[in-house]
């Protein structure tokens, strides 16, 4: 800014510094930026008279500002230096945490006094040495190179992260620290030096410690107390308890052991000790004192002062200790000793103890072990409790096992003996009907009466090796159900019209009272119509003359309960719990009434392993009425027919086929009984072998349409002669029917499995015989 004559400038003409002293008529004024841009000052010349101002003085006055904006700027830099010098002094040297400087070759620079106090090191101990002498010895040999590779530009480990390491004290332990390290650069952003900063993590880690050592303890407690079911199951008990105590105490060696009182005092059952041994002889007895073939039983030693006297045996210093016994040449060296008691109330029951632990031993540990103490007594009672118990387990499974061989052999007789006993039903009953309906020869009115007798009679044995069938399944436990949704309303109309000729033949009137259409049960059909039939059939023959029989059903939350209710003479209450063991028919076995007294013990397996309940409401003089429940299934517009109705309704059309019949057969009764009935049938030829290799010779020679095979053949079974025939291209298109006297449904699915195209029990039944060559002849 010039002003040549201020004067004559009516900007400073009336200015008093014009008019009065210092009387100013000219002004020349550079400003001053040594902050950037920002003006802070001028550099101004001032005279008493007026003057020009050239350019050439202009530049001067220019450079002149320039050099007063320099002297400015290092003014303010020496000032500001000073203060960061007295900044870094009170962040370095009197910080509360440990710093060292070092250079590019990890030489130490500078370490503050907080540092030294930490590593226990004087001032020029440190500086000018090589820093790794702070480091533990594993990592000495190597810092340097940490150093160079950062320097050679490979990704940090530590500069600019920091991590927890491990510093080495002046006397050789170790600190845990926090180390984070910074690369001091130049304006060129070259590496001059590294500030390390460590921070003392004594006191974390020692709290770390004691939360880890608590938390283990803890952890100890919980799985001793919570899973010592399993601990035990897989003897592990004590070798768990034994590893723990180690791992508590820091102890290379411990043992544990049981407590066992005599007339001569208490001995010791070592049930886990650490292998001490040092030759051959001192490991077998290691094994031995495990195994428990060896018990300890010298009360004046250090151990047994713990097991016989129940006295805590704490030293640091066993070889000196009054105690101590003997130790052979070559046992391995022990530095202190800790045993522990172990009582359950007032009794000793066993003990522990350690050697060589790295922690200090004194009062404060036992104190600390009393948690652990306590849990041991607690697993030592349940050990015993649990090895009483096993005991009596094992004696009591050695009698259920004798048991279950006798009930499995009685249950194998009951069904052989059913087995064998229906082949020769297979013929009376079989030669019974076709008396009855044959139509080249028909009976006279008495002789048919005869067969009529001889076929109900063949048919009530029948229901009775069915029933002893039964309960031998179900008490060997191979009685398979097949649960499916039904419809109530369905299976018991199916039952009731089947027993309504009985009923009407008795004079008694049975009364149905339909459920609802959309009630369904959850529930095996054949079964359940079994059920019915049992116990409607009970309600008829055991009622008084003229009598009813009612079936009603209703609701009862999840499930449905069914009523069949009679007015025979009634039950007492006190013989009610009889009606359902099996072969009790409460003094009815000498009247005039068939039975087993096996029906109800069927029915009642029948109904709980389907879910159910059953039982019985009876007041003598006032008819009984028994019930029983099945668990309940919500309408889910599924079809109402009957399973047997919907399987029928399933199988596949008849195909085209020859009319020649093989039956292979061993029996010469059952052999006639199949001429006779396929000798009433047009249109059937039939051909017939004593065994199964005889009946694939026949096979090979004879265009057959369908092969009947029993399935208990001398030499080759049914089953090996259908492998035979799907074997033979010739043959393996043929439908073959199994005919057997095992009728169980576990032996139908085996058969219909294997491949055989349908599956007929004996005693045969003709109209189920006659429908199964329906499907398989075109007849």
């Amino acid at each position: 800014m010039i002003v040549p004559d201020t004067l004559a400038d009516p900007r400073f003409a009336d200015n008093p510094l014009v008019g009065n002293p210092p009387y100013i008529r000219f002004y020349a004024g550079h400003p001053l930026r040594p902050l950037d841009d920002l003006p802070l000052g001028t550099l101004c010349l001032i005279d008493r008279r007026p003057r020009t101002f050239s350019d050439r003085q202009r530049r001067l006055l220019a450079g002149l500002a320039g050099q007063a904006e320099a002297l400015l700027q290092e003014n303010r830099l020496r000032r500001n230096l000073a203060h960061t010098a007295r900044r870094f002094e009170a962040l370095f040297f009197t910080s509360a945490t440990a710093k060292v400087r070092i250079d590019r070759t990890g030489r130490v620079i500078a370490i503050n006094p907080f540092a030294l106090s930490l590593l226990g090191y004087a001032k020029d101990e440190v500086v000018g040495h090589n820093v790794a002498m702070l480091t533990p010895p594993e990592v000495q040999p190597h810092h340097d190179g940490y150093i160079q590779r950062y320097l050679n530009g490979h990704p940090p480990r530590v500069i600019g992260k920091g991590r927890e390491v491990e510093a080495r004290h002046k006397d050789g332990r170790r600190i845990p620290v926090h180390l984070a390290v910074d690369a001091i650069r130049d304006d060129s952003g070259h590496v001059e030096e590294f500030v390390g900063v460590l921070t003392d993590l004594s006191d974390i880690q020692a709290a770390k410690q004691r939360v880890q050592k608590e938390q283990r303890l803890l952890k100890v407690l919980h799985q001793g107390i919570t899973d010592y079911p399993t601990l035990m199951s897989g003897e592990t008990l004590w070798t768990f308890l034994m590893e723990a105590l180690r791992e508590l105490t820091d102890s290379r060696y411990a043992l544990i052991g049981e407590v066992l009182p005599g007339e001569d005092g208490n001995a010791l059952k070592v049930h886990a000790i650490t292998d001490i041994s040092w030759n051959v002889a001192s490991h077998r007895l290691m094994e031995q004192m495990r195994d428990g073939e060896v018990t300890l039983r010298r009360p004046d030693t250090l151990l047994g002062r713990v097991y016989a006297h129940g006295e805590v045996v704490m030293t640091d210093d066993v070889y000196q200790h009054p105690r101590r016994g003997g130790f052979p040449p070559g046992h391995p060296t022990i530095d202190n000793y800790l045993g522990v008691p172990i009582y359950s109330g007032r009794e000793l029951i066993g003990m522990y103890a350690i050697a060589n632990s790295r922690q200090t031993l004194d009062a404060s540990l036992l104190r600390w072990l009393k948690p652990f103490t306590a849990t041991c007594a607690l697993l030592i009672n349940l050990y015993r409790q649990m090895a009483e118990r096993n005991q009596v387990m094992t004696d009591l499974a050695q009698a259920r096992d004798l048991a279950q061989r006798a009930n499995q052999a009685k249950s194998e007789f009951l069904s052989s003996m059913s087995h064998e006993l229906r082949t020769p039903l297979n013929a009376i009953l079989g030669f019974a009907q076709l008396l009855s309906n044959s139509q080249r020869h028909p009976l006279n009115e008495r002789q048919s009466r005869q067969v009529n007798q001889i076929e109900k009679s063949g048919q009530h044995l029948l229901s009775l090796i069915n029933e002893v069938l039964d309960l031998a399944k179900i008490e060997a436990g191979r009685m398979s159900l097949s649960l499916e949704n039904l419809a109530l309303a369905q299976v018991i109309d199916d039952a009731c019209q089947t027993l309504e000729p009985s009923a009407d033949a008795a004079g008694i009137r049975l009364a149905f009272t339909p459920p609802p259409a959309g009630w369904q049960v959850h529930a095996d059909y054949t079964r359940v119509k079994q059920v019915l039939f049992n116990l409607i059939s009970n309600a008829i023959k055991y009622n008084s003359p003229g009598g009813s029989v009612e079936v009603a059903a209703s609701s009862e939350n999840d499930t449905l309960c069914i009523r069949i209710s009679d007015s025979g003479p009634g039950i007492p209450e006190h013989r009610q719990h009889e009606l359902f063991e099996p072969f009790n028919r409460l003094d009815a076995e000498n009247g005039a009434i068939e039975g087993t007294g096996i029906g109800l013990a069927i029915t009642r397996e029948l109904i709980e392993r389907m879910g159910g309940t059953i039982g019985v409401d009876s007041t003598p003089g006032s008819g009984s009425t028994f019930w029983f429940t099945l668990p309940r299934r919500p309408d889910r517009n599924a079809d109402d027919r009957a399973p047997a109705e919907r399987h029928a309704s399933a199988r596949p059309a008849s195909a085209k086929a020859l009319q020649t019949l093989v039956y292979v057969e061993d029996n010469p009764a059952n052999q006639r009984l199949m001429e006779d009935i396929i000798d009433d049938m047009d249109g059937v030829a039939l051909r017939t072998a004593p065994s199964a290799e005889m009946g694939l010779e026949l096979l090979r020679i004879t265009p057959a349409a369908l092969v009947m095979l029993d399935i208990h053949l001398p030499g080759m079974s049914g089953f090996d002669a259908l492998a035979a025939i799907r074997r033979d291209p010739a043959l393996h298109h043929l439908p073959v029917v199994a005919l057997s006297a095992s009728a169980t449904r576990r032996d139908a699915n085996q058969a219909l499995e294997a491949g055989f195209d349908a599956y007929l029990t004996k005693p045969l039944e003709i109209a189920k015989l006659t429908a199964t060559l329906e499907r398989h002849l075109t007849l």
